[in-house]
């Protein structure tokens, strides 16, 4: 390769865009990254951490009230000011790490907002006010993607609130109506319903989670009915009025009959859309469906040398989905050969249990006339699982029949989020069960149920009856 240096634009600075620069920098590239408004992108400051943070306070919280259970016995009280005082001073040490990386590696940040020029220009308008140009030999697109509203009438009422407010509520509110029972839904119900709230989730599909595995989401289902979060399916929002301190929320049910629910606070959480309308693309000619950037499985778009990665691209939007991508359009721009493949992707949701998945559902397998067989393991045979509280959980396996390879595994129950790793690395190795029943897994640990789930695709796990 020559010595001349590439030079790179980075537009955006999430987990896509920084990592993008951060690669691109190894590599020996020029790297200019540029921000809108703060580095770390939605999933540091307004997403992934801060939800974790208030997930991890809920779960201590209900772990310390209920610790008669375990022995322990203690006045329980709740500081809601502290524990968001937390979550932001974690988001704020994990966005001063994200600047030291960008300053070890020699990146170039620009705080302001990108626009197409040209196919080799960009405009922007710097927060400080001042506009530059400057042309490009390579750019990576990582605008992430932002919340979608959608037309029912009422929704500008002063109670009806996005994944950002709700993060950034200053008391538990008595009670809330979350639209939409996806991954923010669930996560943001968990949240307030084990902090006292009285949470009721709508959601238009036929269950909650539609992506996931159907029969691990009837026991998520299960758990958050028990912890006292109504749920309401095939169920569509009609309208929604101020009505002063509440919302009146009128719903259409499954059965046709309106149902009206008042609450404090409405969360508007039925999905994402890229997030696109400023950078004019057609000025550079880029193609894109709807404001979501075409690209192939090197992450180029139909324009030489312009990539993209992330939720920008309508496609997984999920935070490892763009730094993976990053990394393998930082590698295409300083010109190596790199691919993305979707099939080691694990989606994870931090519910209680958590609920992980890689790879093939049930039902996906069923749609594509795939022949297969299914291993399951109950978390109730599972000591280390008892011992956490998380006896209800499953893991389960789907197989391709006639060569025992795994094609997808989901888990509910204790720490779930942190093995579907090994389950996505089976995948990317084109791991058979017996790939899996052949590695000695520690005792006690959750993880040893994952073998007896791979024991159980033959019907010889060892600590359940296989029928």
């Amino acid at each position: 390769m020559s010595n001349k240096k590439v030079k790179v634009i980075v537009i955006g600075g999430g987990p896509g865009g920084y990592v993008a620069a951060i690669r691109a920098a190894q590599l020996g590239g020029e790297v200019t990254l540029v921000e809108k408004e703060y580095l770390g992108g939605t999933c540091l400051n307004i997403g992934c951490i801060p939800t974790k943070s208030l997930l991890h306070t809920a779960k201590i919280y209900d772990e310390a009230k209920n610790g008669a259970i375990c022995g322990v016995i203690a006045s329980v009280k709740l500081d809601f000011t502290k524990a968001q005082e937390r979550k932001e001073a974690i988001t704020e040490r994990l966005v001063r790490g994200v600047k030291g990386l960008l300053a070890a590696n020699k990146v170039k940040v620009i705080m302001g907002l990108v626009s197409f020029e040209s196919k080799d220009t960009i405009k922007i308008e710097t927060t400080k006010g001042e506009t530059q140009t400057l042309k490009f030999e390579k750019i990576i697109i990582a605008t992430g993607s932002v919340p979608v509203m959608p037309r029912i009438p009422g929704i500008e009422a002063k109670q009806c609130i996005d994944s950002t407010g709700a993060l950034n509520l200053q008391n538990v509110p008595k009670t809330m109506v979350i639209v939409g029972g996806g991954v923010i839904g669930v996560e943001i119900a968990t949240v307030y319903c084990t902090l006292g709230c009285q949470v009721t989730i709508v959601e238009m599909q036929k269950e909650i989670l539609p992506m996931m595995d159907r029969e691990l989401t009837k026991i998520i289902r299960l758990k958050l009915t028990q912890t006292g979060v109504d749920i309401y399916t095939e169920a569509k929002v009609i309208s929604i009025k101020d009505d002063g301190d509440e919302a009146k929320i009128t719903v259409e049910m499954s059965d046709g009959a309106s149902k009206v629910f008042n609450c404090e606070k409405a969360l508007i959480s039925i999905g994402r859309k890229a997030n696109t309308d400023a950078l004019e693309l057609h000025k550079a000619g880029i193609l894109n469906d709807r404001g979501k950037i075409t690209v192939n499985n090197k992450m180029e778009t139909n324009i030489n040398d312009i990539y993209a990665i992330g939720d920008c691209t309508g496609k997984s939007m999920l935070a490892h989905v763009a730094s993976a991508q990053g990394e393998v359009a930082a590698e295409k721009a300083l010109g190596y050969d790199s691919i993305f493949n979707i099939k080691t992707n694990p989606s994870c949701v931090y519910t209680n249990p958590e609920f992980a998945s890689v790879g093939l559902t049930e039902e996906r397998a069923k749609e594509q006339g795939i022949d297969y067989i299914v291993g399951k393991f109950p978390l109730m045979a599972n000591g280390k699982s008892i011992i956490m509280g998380g006896e209800d959980g499953m893991i389960k396996f789907i197989v391709g029949k006639e060569y025992n390879e795994i094609l997808g595994a989901h888990i509910v129950g204790p720490r779930a989020t942190d093995l579907i790793a090994e389950c996505a690395l089976a995948i990317a190795l084109e791991a058979t069960v017996n790939e899996i029943v052949a590695t000695i897994h520690a005792h006690p640990t959750i993880g040893e149920a994952i073998r007896e789930a791979a024991l159980a695709v033959d019907k010889r796990a060892i600590h359940m009856i296989n029928h």
